[in-house]
C-alpha cells in the first residue's frame, strides 16, 4: 500500500528518489559491501535498506545520510542549503533591501541628558 507521501510527490522528485536509492545500491556492490553489514553498519533493518535502495521517500533522512557516510561519501547536506549557496534566496533578499540609506539618528537621551546614539555595525568595531 502506497503512502500519503508517494500521493503528493511530484513526478519529478519520484524519480529522483528512485534514481538516488538506485545509485546506493551502486555505490554499495562497488565497495563489496553485502546488505547485510550495510544494515549492520547503518543501524537499520534489511526491510529498510531495501526500501532506500528502491528511493522510498518515507525512509528517514537520517538513514539516508547515514548510508552515505557509511559509504564514504562524507556529510553532503552540510551545504546542500546552506545561505550563501541559496542564489535564489539571495536574489530575493537583494530584491528586499531599502531603496536608500540614511544616516543615524539620535533616538533618546538616558535619564542623566546624555544622548544616545544609534550605531551601524561598522561604527563598534
Amino acid at each position: 500500500m502506497k503512502s500519503s507521501v508517494d500521493n503528493i510527490l511530484p513526478q519529478q522528485v519520484r524519480r529522483s528518489l528512485i534514481k538516488f536509492g538506485a545509485d546506493l545500491s551502486i555505490a554499495r556492490r562497488k565497495r563489496r559491501l553485502t546488505v547485510a553489514m550495510m544494515c549492520e553498519r547503518v543501524g537499520i533493518s534489511r526491510s529498510t535498506w531495501q526500501r532506500m535502495e528502491k528511493g522510498d521517500a518515507t525512509v528517514s533522512l537520517g538513514a539516508y545520510v547515514q548510508a552515505l557516510f557509511v559509504l564514504g561519501l562524507g556529510t553532503p547536506l552540510t551545504d546542500l542549503v546552506d545561505p550563501g549557496n541559496d542564489e535564489h534566496g539571495l536574489l530575493l533578499e537583494i530584491d528586499h533591501l531599502p531603496k536608500r540609506v540614511t544616516a543615524p539618528k539620535v533616538v533618546q537621551s538616558d535619564r542623566k541628558g546624555a544622548s544616545l546614539h544609534v550605531h551601524n555595525h561598522e561604527d563598534t568595531k
